[in-house]
């Protein structure tokens, strides 16, 4: 077995290499080891001095998260022990970090004396992302070292900062920029601080500078933060360790990091947040697709139609410096589109998250044409024209005739056929789905739908395109909706019934969003366009109207006055700008409608409109999950966390019913087919497979579909 770390002596300095690929991950052993080599070092009357650095193009990424709620996270050394015994050396600890140094691999930097770092070292602690805090004295540390005001804008972040930034704040003692070993300079130091005789550092002994923060920091702070860690447990208790190091001596604020730690570690919400972690990470990998399936060169990518969505993954692409070229075969939709995508990335350079250089690079790489003949030598063209079958098997023929062999040919369609689409070519084998998610630009997720015929090294090329685009890749199978927009739909019908049934807009958005949704259903479908909505529908009628008259009747009737939402200030509410006010109307047509369709008005509960919306969508995320449209249940959760608004630290649909018992949601769905009556009996059928892991007494995260898509 390989040695996990490398110890050698150089003259009086011990350095003691982190050598654990692929991250130096600070599992168990790895701890151990450190710990062995420390006292070997510290016992070593020749030592003056040690040096702990790493072999590896990171320093360390942290703690070994597959260890989180098991017995190993917790046996000896612990992390917090291992940092506390490096900081209690009676000799020089000089950490010498030439990477990434993320969460507990921080942590164990700022238990170190001194800390020296390459340029293009980084320094972060993104334990929020996973729904804990540092608990290994980071808390406790970074306040005294770098002040209370930096150091929770690291943790509530989870952002690094870069090796510059963290020298200017204090953290880093000095940035080696020389053509010298890295290790050499280091030795070197740590001589240098042996002949100078420093004093060395104890944040036993340091108290966070508080002479420059106003009285009310802390509440100032936890309101700067309300709305993005809204319902998130995390970034609250990080806020309470901080002003704990501010208040109390480091003894009792490291006893209350250890105990908010253990707090968040056993909460639903880090399960969640975990859960997503790893279920993004799975996501990449498709079952039934060879390891090492060579990818093709992307070098050029075409996409077809200037509208807001073929300008905005356009954008993805320039940004990402790959050439491309938009065709639409109207001039002024070009400049239209061309013009849209100039101010958005003006609106960055405003903002500061772009310099004007930057800028210019990005927009170098794009080019516009109304010329098919000029898209011949594209790699990728991607179809982003009006959500219409002929319309886009029209272009599909087009670019059969048109493009190179070998070229991936990729529609934008959000609910429509693949297989279809790709049937009007000579090369299905090329085809596939690019759902991309409005705003284009801005949305992470993904969906890439793999057809009937679509070639392994096309669909690992496109999980490839969407890492280096930043995207969220989540393979699913063709069906209506793919996985996404399938689910939506019975979310989006039981809150478009509930409005006639009595409830009100606002009712239901203020349910759905206090349970954590980025927003409720009117407020989404006004936000996406009601007419979007209306037409999507229109390419699936038997499914909907056929079986219920009254399916969406509230949106239809909307579409059917002109009202499309924000788009048109006026849909499930009233626009001035972004600003809404309640539109009394829609409660007038819901009554209406109801006394139409025979349906009784009545107060409905809150847990009724939570239950019926979200376990609707869990029931037909079973049935996804069953007829092998999506392959995990974790890659409905990535579906929803990155492209609907499910928030993270509900893990996802799936994760949430996991969580909160599949024998609960059964129960509830049964309950409601019976009180609902003929409208229960219509829709609210169990999906077989909840059935059957109910019965089994097993969860979404234990069935994978290795027979999908």
């Amino acid at each position: 077995m390989t040695a996990l770390i490398n110890y050698s002596v150089e003259e009086n300095i011990a350095v003691i290499s982190l050598q654990s690929p692929p991250v130096n991950g600070l599992g168990q052993r790895l701890r151990a080891a450190i710990f062995n080599a420390y006292l070997q070092a510290s016992k070593d009357s020749k030592v003056e001095a040690i040096v702990i650095a790493s072999t590896a193009n990171v320093f360390c990424a942290g703690a070994d998260i597959s260890e989180f709620g098991t017995e190993q996270a917790l046996a000896s050394p612990s992390l917090p022990d291992l940092c506390h015994v490096i900081e209690d050396s009676s000799k020089p600890v000089i950490a010498a970090v030439n990477g990434m140094a993320l969460g507990g691999g921080f942590e164990l930097t700022l238990a170190c004396d001194f800390i020296i770092a390459l340029p293009q070292a980084q320094f972060g602690l993104p334990e929020v992302k996973l729904g804990i805090l540092p608990g290994a004295g980071g808390t406790q540390r970074l306040p005294r070292i770098a002040g209370a005001e930096l150091a929770l804008q690291m943790m509530i972040s989870g952002t690094p900062i870069s090796a510059e930034k963290a020298l200017a704040a204090g953290i880093v003692d000095c940035v080696h920029a020389g053509e010298s070993d890295f290790i050499d300079m280091a030795i070197g130091y740590a001589q240098h601080l042996i002949d100078a005789d420093i004093v060395l550092r104890n944040c036993a002994r340091l108290k966070v500078d508080t002479s420059q923060l106003p009285d009310n920091f802390f509440s100032g702070f936890r309101a700067s933060i309300a709305r993005r860690s809204r319902g998130f447990m995390a970034p609250e208790k990080i806020i309470q360790c901080v002003q704990a190091a501010c208040e109390l001596p480091f003894s009792a604020g490291l006893q209350l990091e250890a105990s908010l730690f253990q707090e968040c570690i056993q909460s639903p919400q880090a399960r969640a947040q975990q859960h997503i972690f790893f279920a993004e990470r799975a996501a990449k990998k498709v079952p039934g697709i060879k390891p090492g399936t060579a990818s093709r060169d992307i070098n050029k990518v075409a996409v077809i139609g200037a509208g807001t969505m073929g300008g905005g993954i356009a954008m993805n692409f320039a940004s990402a410096g790959i050439a491309t070229l938009i065709l639409d075969l109207s001039e002024q939709a070009l400049e239209r589109g061309l013009n849209t995508i100039k101010s958005h990335y003006l609106a960055s350079v405003q903002k500061g998250k772009l310099t004007e250089a930057q800028m210019e690079q990005c927009l170098s790489k794009l080019a516009v044409s109304t010329d098919y003949n000029d898209i011949q030598d594209a790699d990728l063209v991607i179809e982003a024209v009006f959500e219409e079958m002929q319309i886009k098997q029209r272009v599909f023929k087009k670019l059969d005739e048109i493009c190179q062999a070998g070229a991936i040919l990729a529609t934008n369609t959000s609910t429509l056929d693949v297989n279809d689409i790709a049937a009007v070519t000579q090369r299905p084998s090329d085809v596939i789905g690019l759902h991309f998610f409005s705003p284009a630009n801005v949305m992470r997720l993904l969906e890439i739908v793999r057809g009937k015929h679509t070639a392994d090294d096309v669909i690992v090329s496109m999980i490839s395109m969407a890492q280096r685009i930043n995207k969220v890749p989540v393979v699913a199978g063709v069906c209506w909706g793919f996985i996404g927009n399938r689910m939506l739909e019975p979310y989006a019908r039981e809150a478009s019934r509930l409005i006639l049934e009595g409830a009100s807009p606002e009712q239901i958005d203020n349910v759905l969003c206090q349970f954590g949704m980025a927003m409720g259903f009117p407020s989404m479908i006004d936000l996406a366009g009601i007419d979007v909505g209306y037409l999507t529908r229109q390419g699936n009628k038997q499914a909907f109207y056929a079986r219920d008259p009254s399916y969406a009747a509230i949106c239809d009737k909307l579409y059917e006055l002109g009202h499309h939402g924000q788009k048109t200030a006026r849909g499930f509410y009233l626009y001035d700008g972004r600003d809404k006010r309640a539109n009394t109307q829609v409660t007038q047509l819901a009554a209406q409608l109801a006394q139409q369709y025979g349906i009784k008005q009545r107060q409905i509960p809150d847990q009724e409109i939570l239950q019926r919306t979200l376990y609707m969508l869990v029931n037909e995320g079973a049935q996804v999950l069953d007829e092998g449209i999506a392959c995990r249940s974790s890659d409905i959760d990535t579906v929803y966390c990155n492209g609907y608004g499910f928030p993270t630290f509900r893990g996802g649909p799936m994760q949430y019913a996991d969580e909160i018992g599949l024998d609960n949601i059964l129960s509830a769905i049964n309950r409601y087919q019976i009180e609902l009556g003929e409208y229960g009996r219509q829709w609210f059928t169990p999906a077989p497979l909840l059935e059957k892991l109910v019965a089994e007494g097993k969860s979404f995260k234990t069935y994978i579909n290795n027979e999908s898509h």
